[in-house]
Order: structure tokens, then sequence, then C-alpha cells
């Protein structure tokens, strides 16, 4: 058992070095918070946890081996009582939703850092937790909305990469009949006006991934 004043002990994961060393500097500035380690892969972020059981982890969501979220749910899955914070670049309510289900407490844009992180970590080590209020309001907007399915989301990926229904088709061995009644429902749950929307949308949100 640690001692109530000992400092709250953080894992930093990001696949940018220049972004951890920020991290490093801003967290040493702290003298109640202390970086004891950093990884550059879910891999690394999952076996890093299991041997310092770190109170914070700052996870990154695009990691080059696995997505954050993946890195989220097993570290959960070794402590539950994990404490995580997401950073990330992008607002969308998918993407937030996704890492909360997964058990984050906290979720971070990147560029807020400077602004927010030190207050977001002592929030969430205090047991609370910490979102921006734009991707509250972002999930909370679409929280009654059906979500598409991994099927349409890999139609929508073909689509967003300029692929004819007929090419989407191929590679994901369906019917072209199928692809275009995917495009239907996607059209329908994202209320899009035609592909190009529907893939502006799906990108705002965090369906896709540039």
């Amino acid at each position: 058992m640690l001692p109530a004043d000992s400092p709250i002990r953080i894992l930093a994961v990001d696949d940018h070095p220049m972004l951890r060393d920020g991290l490093g500097a801003m967290i040493a500035a702290q003298p109640d918070m202390q970086l004891i380690a950093e990884a550059g892969t879910g891999r690394e972020a999952i076996d890093l946890y299991r041997l310092h059981r770190p109170d914070i982890t700052l996870m990154d969501l695009r990691l080059p081996d696995m997505h954050g979220v993946d890195a989220i749910t097993t570290i959960r899955e070794i402590h539950p009582q994990a404490r995580i914070i997401v950073l990330t670049t992008y607002l969308g309510d998918v993407q937030a939703t996704r890492a909360f289900k997964a058990g984050a407490q906290g979720y971070l844009m990147k560029a807020t850092l400077r602004k927010e992180l030190v207050e977001a970590i002592r929030a969430v080590h205090a047991g609370r937790r910490r979102l921006p209020t734009d991707v509250a309001s972002e999930m909370a907007e679409h929280s009654s909305d059906d979500s598409l399915t991994a099927r349409e989301i890999e139609v929508l990926q073909g689509v967003s990469a300029g692929n004819s229904n007929k090419i989407v088709a191929a590679k994901l061995k369906i019917t072209e009949d199928t692809v275009k009644s995917h495009m239907r429902s996607i059209l329908t749950k994202l209320s899009a006006t035609d592909r190009t929307h529907a893939v502006m949308i799906a990108l705002k949100r965090g369906f896709l991934n540039i």
C-alpha cells in the first residue's frame, strides 16, 4: 500500500516520442505526479501496465499495433479498477463512446493538453470523469441513433477510398446489390444526402479513421 502523500504514478502511451516528451515535462513540473513509464505501442502499454500498475494511464487511440480501445479493454481485464485517460485528436462521439464503454474515465483532446492535462489527471485519480463539453454534446445528440454495423463500416471504408459499388463488392466478396442495400441503410442512419456526405459525417463522428 502506497503512502497517502505518494505522487500519482503515471504511464504515458503514445507512438510519438515528442508528444511523450511533452507529457513528461508537464508531469515533471507537478510535485504530486511522477511519470513511471512510457510506451509507444499497445502491447508495450499492456506489458508495462502489468509490471508497474500505474495510478493513471494516458492512452493514445491510434497506435501502430492495435487500437487504443483494445489496449484499454485488455488493461481493464488485468485490473478492473485501472484509471485511464484517452488522448486523441478526434472529437467524434463514436470513438469516445467506445473508449468509455471499454473503461476509460477521461477523454482529452491533444490540442488542449497544456491547459487541461494536469487537472484531468487529478480529477480521474480522485474518481471523477473528464470529458470535453463538445464531445459530451455529440454523445448526447447521437445517443439514440442506430449505430453502423461492422459490415456497413467496411462498405463505407471502401467508398471513402473512392471505390465504386462494384469494386467494394468484389473486395468484400458480396454482391453489388448487397453493397447498395448497405449504402441505403448507411444514408438513413447518418441522415446523409449522398455517399460523399455519408463519408464526411462518418469521419467527423469517428466511424472512420483517415
